[in-house]
This record gives C-alpha cells, sequence and structure tokens, in this order.
C-alpha cells in the first residue's frame, strides 16, 4: 500500500472520527507540553551558594533552589499520566464504527496488518498534529511569559531551553508510544472482511495486583534505611534511591489501577448474589461481564487519587515535623541558645501547589471518563434499544448504568486513597522525633476524606453527562443500527 493511500484511508471516516482524531492531538499538544516544561527545569543552570546549589535568576525558590526542583520534575511528569490516559480512552471513541470501516477496507482486498496500519496511521498522525500544536505553545510561551522584574529575575525559566536531542525524542517519541499503544488495542480484534471479531477473556480476574501493592509498600519502606547504609558516594546512592523509589511507586499505582479489575469482579458478584432490583441485577451481570473496563477508564482517576493520597500523608509529616519542632524551640539548652523554628510558609506553599497540579490531573481524569462512558453507551445503543423494546424503562437502564460506574469507582477511590497514605507513611515513618521531642504522624483523614468525596462527585458527574446519551442510544431505530 502506497503511503499516500494509507494517509488517505486512515483521514477517511464519520465525525466520531473526526472527534477522535483531534481529541488525541489535544492530549498529545499537552503531552508535549508537560514534558518539555519538566526537561525545561531540568537544565536549569545553578550556581555555588553557602554549600548549596541556586539559581538566583528565578523569583520562587521551587525552581530557584536546585534542591527542590526535582518534585516539581515529578509533578510535571506525573500530570502526563491523566493526559495520556485521556488519549487512551479517545483512542476508542467511535472504535466500532472504525472497525467496520476497517472490514469493509478487507473487504476491498486489504491484509490484516495493512487494516492494522491504517488504525495506527491514524493515530499517529493525530499525535504528529498535536505535538507540533504543544511544540508551538511551548516556543510561543516562552516569549509571552518571558516577564523579568525590577530585579531582572524571571517568573519562570523562559530563558533555557532543553537540548535539541531532548526535544526531538519528546516529539517522536509521543506520536510512535501513541501508535504502539493503538496497534495494543487491536490485538484483540480480528478484523474480517465479514465483519469484527472481538476475542475476549472469560476467566474472572485473579487478586495478583495485590501482590504489586504489597511490593511498592516495601520498596518504599527501604529508602530511608538504604539512604543510611550509602552515604559514601551521594551521587550514586542518589539514583540508586531514586530509582528504588519510583520502582516502589509505579508497582504500588499500577497495582491500584490493575486491581479495579478483580474489584469490579466481586463487586458485580456480590450484587449479582444479593441484588434484587432490575438495575442492580443488569449493572451486577455487566461487571461481571467486563470487569477490566474499570482498569481502563479509571486509571487515570485513581493514578491521581495515589499520588494524591501521597502527597496528604506527606504534608501531615511535615507538620507534625514543624509542631516538634516549634516545641523544641520553646525549650532552651544549657548555653542559653534558642532553637528557631523555621519558616513553614515556603513548604506548605509547594504542597498547595501540588495540590492544584492533582486538581488538574482530576479534571483530565473526568475528561477521560466522560469519553470512555459516553463511547460505552453508543457502542451498546443497540443492545440498550432492544432492553426498551422489551419493555424495560429508560429509567431502569439509567440506574444500572450509574451503579455500574459507581459501585467500582468508590472502591478503586478507597483502596488508591489508602495506599497512598501508606506509602509515604512507609516513606517518613509514623512518628517524628526533634530535640527529645516525639510525635506521632496522624492519618490525615480530612484531606483524604475531601480528595475521595472529590473524586466521587466528578465520577457522579461524569454520569450525569453520560446519561445524556442514553435517551438517544436507546431510540427503537438503533435496533437497525
Amino acid at each position: 500500500m502506497k503511503p499516500g493511500t494509507l494517509v488517505r484511508l486512515a483521514l477517511a471516516g464519520t465525525r466520531s472520527d473526526t472527534v477522535r482524531v483531534a481529541l488525541t492531538g489535544l492530549s498529545a499538544g499537552l503531552a508535549t507540553l508537560a514534558y518539555l516544561a519538566a526537561l525545561t527545569v531540568i537544565v536549569i543552570p545553578t550556581v555555588e551558594d553557602g554549600g548549596g546549589r541556586v539559581s538566583p535568576q528565578y523569583r520562587h525558590a521551587l525552581i530557584a533552589e536546585a534542591g527542590l526542583r526535582p518534585g516539581v520534575v515529578v509533578v510535571l511528569v506525573l500530570l502526563t499520566v491523566p493526559v495520556l490516559a485521556l488519549a487512551g480512552q479517545c483512542a476508542l471513541l467511535g472504535a466500532p464504527s472504525r472497525d467496520r470501516r476497517l472490514s469493509a477496507i478487507r473487504l476491498a482486498g486489504a491484509s490484516p496488518g495493512q487494516a492494522i496500519a491504517i488504525a495506527a496511521t491514524e493515530t499517529g498522525l493525530a499525535s504528529v498534529l498535536g505535538t507540533v500544536v504543544g511544540l508551538g505553545a511551548y516556543f510561543g510561551g516562552r516569549e509571552f511569559l518571558h516577564r523579568p522584574d525590577a530585579d531582572g529575575r524571571l517568573p519562570l525559566p523562559t530563558d533555557v531551553v532543553p537540548p535539541v536531542w531532548w526535544i526531538a525524542a519528546v516529539c517522536v517519541g509521543i506520536p510512535v508510544v501513541a501508535m504502539l499503544f493503538a496497534v495494543l488495542q487491536l490485538r484483540r480484534v480480528a478484523v474480517t472482511p465479514f465483519g469484527v471479531v472481538r476475542r475476549v477473556r472469560t476467566r474472572a480476574p485473579l487478586p495478583w495486583p495485590g501482590a504489586l501493592i504489597v511490593v511498592g509498600l516495601i520498596a518504599t519502606a527501604t529508602v530511608v534505611p538504604l539512604s543510611r547504609q550509602l552515604e559514601g558516594d551521594p551521587e550514586e546512592s542518589g539514583a540508586l534511591l531514586l530509582v528504588v523509589l519510583l520502582c516502589g511507586l509505579g508497582c504500588a499505582t499500577i497495582g491500584v489501577v490493575t486491581g479495579t479489575g478483580w474489584i469490579s469482579y466481586r463487586t458485580g458478584w456480590l450484587m449479582h448474589r444479593f441484588g434484587r432490583r432490575p438495575a442492580t441485577l443488569l449493572a451486577a451481570r455487566r461487571l461481571m461481564a467486563d470487569p477490566w473496563s474499570g482498569s481502563r477508564t479509571l486509571a487515570a482517576l485513581l493514578a491521581c487519587l495515589v499520588f494524591g493520597g501521597g502527597a496528604a500523608g506527606v504534608r501531615s509529616s511535615f507538620a507534625t515535623d514543624f509542631e516538634a519542632e516549634r516545641l523544641a524551640a520553646q525549650r532552651s539548652d544549657p548555653s542559653g541558645v534558642i532553637i528557631e523554628p523555621r519558616d513553614t510558609d515556603f513548604y506548605f506553599g509547594a504542597f498547595n501547589l501540588v495540590n492544584i497540579a492533582i486538581g488538574v490531573g482530576l479534571v483530565i481524569a473526568a475528561g477521560g471518563l466522560i469519553v470512555a462512558l459516553a463511547e460505552s453507551i453508543v457502542s451498546r445503543r443497540r443492545a440498550y434499544a432492544a432492553l426498551v423494546a422489551t419493555g424495560v424503562p429508560r429509567s431502569t437502564l439509567a440506574k444500572a448504568v450509574m451503579w455500574q460506574s459507581l459501585v467500582p469507582a468508590a472502591a478503586g477511590i478507597v483502596v488508591a486513597l489508602a495506599v497512598g497514605a501508606a506509602l509515604s507513611q512507609s516513606l517518613f515513618g509514623d512518628e517524628v522525633e526533634r530535640e527529645g521531642i516525639v510525635l506521632e504522624v496522624p492519618v490525615p483523614v480530612d484531606d483524604l476524606a475531601l480528595l475521595g468525596a472529590g473524586a466521587v462527585a466528578a465520577v457522579l458527574a461524569v454520569v450525569g453527562v453520560g446519561l445524556l446519551f442514553l435517551r438517544a442510544s436507546t431510540a427503537l431505530e438503533e435496533l437497525r443500527v
């Protein structure tokens, strides 16, 4: 197949295909901006100042102090998690009609590999377009935000640019990863000249993700003892500790996300066992038939909540440490020297920025949930129309959709917040000691409850928006789709 023909077939389609391409491009552009911003923070030059390394040309301490910049980089990279998950959800938008179009192309003589290449090319072109727009927004934003104050200090690092090959790696890597993801999505779809066959798993999920959570907690708990054993070479020990910490966080997060399949299946089984209302039974059967749907649709939301729960635990640990330091400051040693407490406004200001980043991530994750729920309703419109034709009220279907979305989400939210708080406790411990004063680090129940309530409210709002598609998808005319 010639490249021109491949591109023309990849760009053909209906309005749903156009929306899918636009949303995929938007996600790629946002991811490009986040990665380039993180690389910019990494390449900020520093100078020696009193034994520490600083960048005095910036106003904000989060950027000016070299020791705090890794946290900024981690936050920017973690922001790409919900963005990439949104791209994955957008790739499923209009998938049935796309698969039927690929089936028609197969009927015209295309091979299975060519059909997959068409789908991958569509995703790749959308990602390339979004990456180019993101790259333009990055360089345009640098010019717009370059506003030094009277002292010549900058609010953002608009005076440095990452190396060209780093920028090229981001601009090439995002479309390539998107194309590989598109091919991965089609691994269970066999596009034949006579239709689309989907290979589904019939075995119930196993609770093996719990082992990943345990491994993540153990790895995180070894960071502090390992740092005490590796005090010889700060550079090598710092790199090793960072790898151990990231592996621990990654294992725990993956365990929470993939464990949603097991949670969905078990909650569906319980609802089917003890439920008596039609809506409950319909939702239960759907959860048992496709328990992995929760892992796909809730991935970004749960990843944000793991990070949010961990951030709440770290904030509680710092607050307890500051309180212990304040109590110690009230004491005087025999020499008469009074211990002065630190200024905590800077640290809590940094935590507030982290909370803002978590909020942005939750909003992006909610957008992915809307796309996933709308696509789920539209793709099953024939089944819903058949239920309405047999006498099932639309209100019952709406309740079933609500139960199907809310029950696994609520359970996953609780698990994600608990794992995040446990990660912070395993990293910093449950006690703080300062000058002989020992305080127990409290569990940030209020912060965790606020995060959980916000996530549940987001899921309810998503369900409300998704139900707008239900009435149109249950028209009796849909029986002929």
